[in-house]
């Protein structure tokens, strides 16, 4: 099978067990998986999706991004401030228009660029449309420029530390440093509801899904090989007539929207959007991801962000004050031991089993090669004969 098989072949079963042990074992039962621990997921498997998007341009375009972060947000706030909307005259307040931190501010009417938001519609577009223009903008500006390296990696982190700024100020409108909460409802579905919240796990794995089989159908397209060419030789790919700007702008584009849509399925689980999502601190820790569990392969950034999620909720419940020690601990024993990350380590693994399909392969390859070569020397035996 190939990685696409398993990816999703993992996701589809994962989330039948999880969603059954929620559902038909009681609260008492050892298989019962708590509403908790399916938010829990849900936000892991967000976290997945984000680190995703920074391997598509990482890994396989060369294009290290702290800044990730930044379309991660956005497409948080579009979600929160649809959810915000949602709420209506059950705030604090009463205004059935006005989000309560607004008339706590004795804003009188909405800002113009809140027209629209309590559409469903108007949210799944903003997911998507609000990254992807400032990737356009940002993409256009510095790749045709042809800032790279690490400066494009300075340019990227400044980016996001702007935006983390600009809306924690109360004129933008977007709640200030306490930002968006008190969600209620989510297409009429209350946010408390168990069932909503297994749902929203469902949908999150659906869309990693999702997001994975289009990352690898251009990773594996024409489109992609340029884009690797890209990476490893860009001097070379523009001198055979291609404009590796225009292909950089398109896959940056590409990651933000995925980014944006994991921002967006995010804040309903956790129930809180705010400006710390912008932190520089954020995005770095999205690279450490896809460091550990390894470039080069979609399903090593999957792995790395499940595996440094989890052991980052359990490090912080044990040992709150060290887990960032932890984190750089966990970061140098990977890129000692495996260098190209764990998913760089696996084939070998298989290999040792004899589960990886390109050795049982190459082994009929030789078998049927010694055949081959048998029957050819007896062959002329015979038949001077």
């Amino acid at each position: 099978m190939s990685h696409l098989h398993i990816v999703v072949g993992t996701l589809f079963v994962a989330t039948i067990y999880v969603s059954f042990c929620n559902l038909a074992f009681a609260e008492s039962s050892f298989l019962h998986v708590s509403d908790y621990t399916v938010s829990l997921f849900g936000k892991y498997l967000c976290y997945a999706l984000l680190a995703l998007a920074v391997d598509l341009v990482w890994g396989y375009c060369g294009i290290l991004s702290l800044g990730h972060g930044a379309f991660f947000g956005l497409g948080g706030y579009a979600m929160g401030m649809y959810l915000m909307r949602q709420i209506g005259d059950r705030g604090v307040y009463g205004n059935a228009e006005l989000p309560d931190f607004m008339v706590f501010l004795n804003w009188t009417e909405l800002p113009w660029y809140w027209a629209g938001s309590s559409s469903f519609l108007w949210m799944v577009l903003m997911v998507f449309v609000a990254p992807g223009i400032l990737a356009f903008v940002f993409g256009m500006l510095a790749f045709r420029s042809r800032v790279s390296g690490v400066y494009l990696s300075i340019m990227t982190q400044a980016m996001t530390y702007a935006l983390m700024l600009a809306f924690f100020r109360n004129e933008m409108g977007f709640g200030g440093n306490n930002g968006l909460t008190d969600f209620k409802e989510i297409a009429g579905f209350s946010l408390q509801d168990p069932h909503t919240k297994l749902g929203l796990f469902v949908v999150t794995a659906i869309a990693l899904a999702i997001a994975y089989w289009v990352s690898n159908y251009i990773v594996k397209s024409k489109l992609g090989a340029i884009i690797t060419a890209t990476r490893d030789a860009e001097s070379r790919v523009r001198f055979v007539g291609y404009k590796p700007e225009y292909y950089k702008v398109w896959i940056f584009v590409v990651s933000a929207m995925i980014a944006g849509v994991a921002g967006a399925l995010y804040v309903p689980q956790v129930g809180i959007i705010n400006p710390g999502e912008f932190s520089p601190l954020n995005s770095i820790e999205i690279v450490v991801w896809v460091a550990i569990g390894g470039r080069y392969t979609l399903y090593g950034a999957i792995i790395g962000a499940i595996l440094v999620s989890y052991a980052k909720t359990r490090f912080t419940a044990i040992m709150p004050e060290a887990w960032l020690f932890a984190l750089g601990g966990l970061f140098v024993l990977v890129t000692l031991l495996f260098p190209k990350g764990i998913a760089g380590a696996l084939p070998g693994v298989a290999r040792r089993f004899g589960l990886d399909a390109n050795t049982n392969d190459n082994k009929t390859n030789k078998n049927n090669a010694q055949s081959e070569e048998q029957g050819t020397l007896k062959a002329p035996r015979a038949g001077g004969q």
